[in-house]
């Protein structure tokens, strides 16, 4: 369970960003679900099956950060607004309107969907969007920093709510849609195990280790209809499994594809690989108040003695790119960092003698995705080559942070995945998740108590109130301090691969983040 994620002005979001730094990644088309659609007719006896990458326990809408549960859930419950991730561009989902209503700067009105259901047939109400809003914001919730710029959310009357902002911004409905909206009567133990939803599919079975099925929810009356007869996530966290899932046909669509799988499932017959450059990243994270990792020059020793061109090419076959800013190089915001790690031994030593620290034994901590597991066997190799002497313990992702959250001091380094750019991707967003003040900083990297980590929480805040160049100085001003500190920094940005058999189904496309957009799609 995430926590520990308290709500500070220096969380707020840099809500004034431009709309452009939304479509910074990953731009594969433009405008709605429903103006991308073909005119396939929907094949209501088929199955879209998925390999799906991810596992995961915890499904609640309010407070996941799985990618596997966000991913189905974008398909079950929606929002007042959507994003399509194939371009990060809004749409309404439970909104009447493709635009809330403005009473003055701070202060919006938005209808919900004439006749919305939930799929149990019990009808959307104004309370279950005030409610929704109360969970995932609730004290200890991750999704805090990111809807910190809402003020309030109040029913208005039986068919709107009122929506209150803290100063005037732009990215008001981008916002909206994380927060997903669920019956106000339904339990959190229902919502975490098996969520009910107004969306185009509804649940018919949640297992997160082994399978997903979802059925078309009868209530639906949005335009986005369910495509097929039945949706079924396969959970194959081994990408052999998943690879000869999709290779046998089993699947019809399988993200996160191994990079040295990638020109052979090019090469199937009727199969369409998309790949996305995107946010995507894989993290070196350090205790700050854990020895040695308190010394900010053991730190960027760590990071000096990576050979990150190796991984790329070894674990990735090219598909990655490593570090030049916190953003990938393709994002609109991206400004070159005033730190750049490069593959330095020398460096890394001096920096170790300069700390005057003598290597020691060390747990390298990492999550099970296969690149991950991968990329592991480098970072020892780099790390001891610096005189650590490294002892690599794999976990699955829920468990590795379970027990970091449960002692933070268990840990020396870790090693994982991770994207905030399933939720959005303009800077503030994407730094504010790691390096606001949430469990991230408090309890992971045990960060929060630096006085750099309060400018960079300053400087975001700042940034909020402003626009155009200043507002991108004071983002570059917090790209400098997070690579030059790393409690927590990407090693590299992934480049994500999906594949499908595009005979099989249309009005689909790979994305930039993880998980599968599969919202609009049909079988044929």
């Amino acid at each position: 369970m995430l926590q520990n994620a308290g709500m500070t002005r220096r969380s707020f979001l840099g809500a004034t960003a431009s709309a452009a730094a939304l479509l910074g990644l990953g731009l594969v088309g433009c405008g709605k679900p429903a103006e991308k659609a073909s005119e396939v007719k929907a094949n209501k006896d088929a199955t879209i099956t998925i390999a799906a990458a991810y596992k995961t326990k915890n499904f609640h809408p309010s407070n996941t950060s799985s990618a596997l549960a966000c991913g189905t859930n974008w398909h079950v419950v929606e929002g007042l607004y959507g994003i399509d991730f194939r371009d990060y561009s809004v749409h309404k989902e439970l909104a009447a309107d493709d635009e809330p209503t403005k009473v003055d700067d701070t202060t919006f009105e938005i209808k919900l969907r004439k006749d919305a259901k939930f799929s149990n047939g019990n009808p959307v109400k104004p309370e279950d969007v005030v409610k929704s809003f109360e969970r995932a914001t609730a004290e200890g919730n991750i999704y805090i920093p990111m809807l910190s710029p809402i003020e309030s959310i109040t029913k208005k009357d039986d068919n709107t709510v009122t929506v209150k902002t803290k100063f005037p911004f732009e990215l008001l409905k981008q916002r909206l849609s994380i927060i997903r909206v669920v019956p106000a009567d339904v339990d959190d133990k229902t919502l975490t195990a098996m969520p009910i939803g107004s969306g185009p599919w509804a649940y018919e079975k949640v297992d997160g280790e082994t399978q997903i099925i979802a059925k078309p929810n009868k209530e639906y009356n949005g335009p986005y209809p369910a495509g097929a007869g039945t949706m079924q996530w396969d959970v194959q966290v081994d990408a052999t499994a998943r690879k000869t899932a999709f290779s046998e046909g089993t699947d019809m669509i399988m993200e996160s594809i191994p990079a040295e799988d990638v020109d052979t499932i090019k090469g199937m017959d009727g199969v369409k690989v998309d790949q996305v450059q995107g946010f995507g990243l894989v993290f070196m994270m350090m205790n700050a108040k854990h020895k040695p990792f308190d010394n900010v020059k053991v730190r960027q020793a760590c990071r000096y003695a990576l050979d990150v061109d190796k991984m790329i090419k070894n674990t990735f076959a090219g598909q990655a790119a490593g570090l030049t800013c916190y953003l990938p190089e393709n994002h609109t915001n991206y400004h070159k960092a005033s730190t750049v790690y490069t593959h330095d031994v020398e460096k890394a030593k001096a920096l170790l003698k300069e700390a005057g620290y003598t290597p020691g034994k060390i747990t390298l901590s990492t999550t099970d995705s296969d690149f991950v597991v991968s990329m592991s066997a480098q970072v020892q190799q780099d790390l001891e080559a610096i005189g650590f002497k490294v002892e690599i313990q794999k976990n699955q992702s829920s468990a590795m942070y379970s027990a970091i959250d449960q002692n933070p001091q268990s840990y020396d380094i870790a090693l994982a995945p991770g994207d905030a750019s399933c939720f959005g991707n303009d800077p503030d967003l994407l730094m504010s998740w790691y390096y606001g003040n949430n469990t991230w900083t408090t309890t992971r990297t045990q960060w929060a108590d630096d006085p750099k980590c309060k400018e960079v929480q300053d400087l975001l805040a700042q940034a909020v109130q402003k626009g155009g160049k200043e507002q991108q100085d004071l983002w570059n001003k917090c790209f400098d301090i997070i690579a030059e500190y790393a409690p927590l920094y990407p090693v590299l940005h992934k480049k994500v691969s999906t594949a499908y058999y595009a005979e099989k189904i249309a009005d689909f496309g790979g994305i930039s983040t993880t998980g599968v957009y599969a919202v609009g799609a049909k079988a044929k």
